[in-house]
């Protein structure tokens, strides 16, 4: 409780003082009592009161976020149109009292909401701006208007629009903007690619109004858009046509993917082939070097010792194996002919046929 609101209780109090003491001082004139020590007790509650009261109309407490503009029944060199020129600012002020007195306003952020939704906004009904885009679609737009009063004008706001301001500048003025940008765009800028620049459209129109009404722009919001039903229905088949042509689209990649991927499994056999053909050339010639090497080394062994090719074959002959050497000197081996002779075979020779028999 400030000491506005304390003076202004105890001046309340004064008038009770002051009842109290008249009804004292009756009951004095009734029972005959000495009236004239009374009568200063109700003379000091009067002007006690009266004080008070005073005191209470000229004392104005104004909290900081607020300003009071002052209404002077007076002439003041400082006053034009009977109001003061300055605004009361923050704390305890003095004013002329029953002469003037004081309108106050907030000077701290405001919120004007204008929605569809019921309850939601200043107003209760469907509150929502009706516009037209470039294209001719018509559209409902959702939006708060967040602002405060000029702390430096607000004498001037008040002169011109006093309470009124709300209804009278704030609200025409940003239905007013709202449309006048949403008919410099098409429909699916407005969707898409440039919503946030008509929203900056938007917050620079409002801006330079209310500077003009001696009021400050905190913010504006863009809180929804809306279509009609014809063109939410064609917004949405084209939606569907889009996830159509994108998971097409998407089929085809794939089947890219996986001929690639078969380009490339077949791209590596064929490589891994010709690898292992050149690995397998590369032994080869490897061997057969190494086979001519061996070759030369034999052909010199042999010609050093040419014993050695007949030493070496009978070692591959074996001890069981019997051999002969003819002739003498001779370079071959012949094998040893068998010793068993032949079975002997007797010749057979066929009997004697009788002679027939003759009979005299």
């Amino acid at each position: 409780m400030n000491v506005a609101n304390v003076v202004q209780v105890l001046a309340g109090l004064s008038w009770m003082l002051v009842i109290g003491s008249l009804v004292f001082a009756g009951a004095m004139v009734a029972r005959r009592g000495n009236v004239g020590r009374v009568v200063p007790l109700v003379i000091g509650a009067v002007v006690l009161a009266v004080v008070l009261n005073v005191t209470a109309a000229g004392l104005v407490f104004i909290q900081p976020e607020e300003r009071g503009v002052v209404i002077t029944a007076l002439k003041q060199a400082e006053a034009q149109q009977g109001i003061r020129t300055q605004a009361l600012g923050p704390g305890l002020n003095w004013i002329v009292p029953f002469f003037e007195n004081v309108q106050v306003y907030t000077i701290s952020r405001q919120t004007y909401t204008m929605s569809s939704a019921v309850g939601e906004g200043q107003v209760s009904s469907d509150d929502s701006i009706q516009a037209r885009t470039k294209d001719g679609q018509q559209v409902a737009i959702d939006a708060s208007v967040i602002y405060a009063i000029d702390p430096t004008k607000v004498v001037d706001l008040h002169i011109t629009w006093q309470a009124r301001y709300e209804d009278q500048v704030v609200r025409p003025v940003a239905r007013a903007a709202i449309r006048n940008a949403v008919s410099q765009f098409g429909i699916e800028e407005i969707v898409s690619s440039k919503r946030g620049e008509l929203e900056q459209l938007v917050t620079d129109e409002i801006a330079q109004s209310f500077s003009d009404q001696n009021l400050i722009l905190g913010d504006f919001l863009l809180r929804n858009i809306t279509f009609s039903e014809e063109y939410a229905k064609a917004v949405e088949q084209k939606q569907i046509a889009e996830q159509l042509a994108q998971q097409a689209k998407f089929v085809v990649e794939q089947r890219k993917q996986e001929a690639e991927q078969a380009r490339q499994v077949a791209k590596g056999q064929a490589d891994a082939a010709v690898i292992a053909a050149k690995g397998a050339a590369d032994a080869r010639l490897i061997q057969a070097d190494a086979e001519a090497k061996a070759l030369e080394l034999i052909a010199a062994a042999l010609q050093d010792s040419p014993d050695l090719l007949q030493y070496t074959y009978i070692q591959k002959l074996g001890p069981n194996v019997q051999v002969m050497l003819v002739p003498a000197n001779s370079p071959y081996l012949f094998p040893l002919p068998t010793m068993t002779p032949a079975p002997s075979v007797s010749p057979t020779f066929p009997e004697p046929t009788p002679a027939p028999t003759t009979t005299p």
